[in-house]
C-alpha cells in the first residue's frame, strides 16, 4: 500500500508538469483556432510558422546569440574555473562568493544593471550588447559546472606530465582537458539552454530591429494566443528533448568506458600481485 501511493504521487507530480506540455502539443496540430474545439488533425500551423519571416528571423538570432554566447562563456568560464582552482586562502573564496552572486540575483536586476552599463559605455543598443549581455551571466553557469570536475582531479597529473617533458599547453590540451570535459560540455550544454531560453534580460540589453524568440513570443502573446506559438513551443520542446536525451545517452556511455577501464586496472593489478605472490613462493622454496 505504501509503495502504490508513493508511486501514486510520483506519477502525479509528473502528470502536473508535463499535461500543460501535452495539450499544449495536442493543439499544435489542432485545426480550429480555438482552444475550446477539436477541428480536426492539421499540420497547417507548422507551414505558417515556417512562412512567418518575424518568427524565422527571430530564431536565427536566437541560434545565433545563442550558439555564439555558449561558445565563448565556456571558453571564458573554464579558463577561470582553473584559475580559481588553482587560488588559494581568502581570494578563491571571495571569488567563489562573487560567482554565486549572478546565479542567486534577479534577473530583472541582472537586466537593468546591464542596460546602465552599456548606457554608460556608449553602446549602440543590438546584437553586440545583446551578445555580450548573454555571455555575462553564462559564465557563471559555465564555472560552476567545471568546478566539480576540478576538484575530482588528480593533482599529480599535471605535474607529471610536465616532468615526462610536455610543453604546459600540451600538458592542459592532452591530459586537464580531456579529465574535465564533461564539465565542460555540461556547462556549454546549459549556457546554450539559458541563452534560448531568457527573456529578462534580452528585453533590457536588445535594440530595434533584433529580437530573440522569447521576445517575439512576448509580443505575440499580447495580442492572444496564435497556434503558431503552440507549434513553436513543440518543436523547442522536442529538441531540448532530444538534446537531453543525446547528453544522457552520452554520459551513461562514458559510465561505463570508465567502469570497464577501472575493471581492466583492478584485473591487471590482481594478476600482477598473483603473479609476484608465484614468484615469491618459487623463491622461498629451496
Amino acid at each position: 500500500m505504501v509503495k502504490f501511493l508513493q508511486r501514486s504521487y510520483v506519477y502525479l507530480i509528473f502528470a502536473f508538469l508535463y499535461a500543460p506540455i501535452a495539450v499544449l502539443i495536442a493543439l499544435s496540430f489542432n485545426a480550429a483556432r480555438s482552444r475550446g474545439t477539436w477541428g480536426g488533425f492539421t499540420l497547417q500551423w507548422y507551414v505558417e510558422l515556417f512562412q512567418d519571416r518575424v518568427i524565422m528571423n527571430s530564431l536565427y538570432t536566437t541560434l545565433f546569440i545563442g550558439i555564439t554566447s555558449a561558445l565563448i562563456a565556456t571558453i571564458i568560464g573554464t579558463a577561470a574555473a582553473i584559475g580559481i582552482h588553482n587560488s588559494r586562502g581568502w581570494q578563491k573564496k571571495l571569488v567563489m562568493n562573487l560567482t554565486y552572486i549572478p546565479v542567486l540575483n534577479p534577473e530583472i536586476v541582472t537586466g537593468i544593471s546591464l542596460m546602465i552599463l552599456f548606457v554608460f559605455a556608449k553602446l549602440q543598443f543590438g546584437y553586440l550588447t545583446l551578445l555580450l549581455a548573454h555571455i555575462t551571466f553564462n559564465i557563471p553557469y559555465v564555472i560552476l559546472s567545471v568546478m566539480p570536475k576540478l576538484r575530482q582531479l588528480d593533482k599529480n597529473l599535471y605535474e607529471a606530465a610536465l616532468d615526462l617533458g610536455a610543453e604546459p599547453w600540451y600538458a592542459f590540451w592532452k591530459v586537464i582537458l580531456p579529465e574535465i570535459m564533461p564539465g565542460v560540455i555540461t556547462g556549454l550544454l546549459l549556457a546554450f539552454t539559458l541563452s534560448i531560453d531568457d527573456f529578462v534580460v534580452s528585453f533590457f540589453t536588445t535594440g530595434s530591429g533584433v529580437a530573440t524568440l522569447s521576445i517575439t513570443v512576448y509580443s505575440m502573446a499580447r495580442r492572444g494566443i496564435n497556434p503558431k506559438l503552440n507549434a513553436l513551443s513543440t518543436i523547442m520542446f522536442v529538441a531540448v528533448l532530444l538534446l537531453l536525451l543525446v547528453v544522457n545517452v552520452r554520459q551513461i556511455r562514458d559510465e561505463k568506458k570508465a567502469r570497464n577501464q577501472n575493471d581492466k586496472e583492478e584485473a591487471l593489478s590482481l594478476i600482477g600481485r598473483a603473479a609476484a605472490a608465484d614468484i615469491d613462493s618459487e623463491r622461498m622454496q629451496p
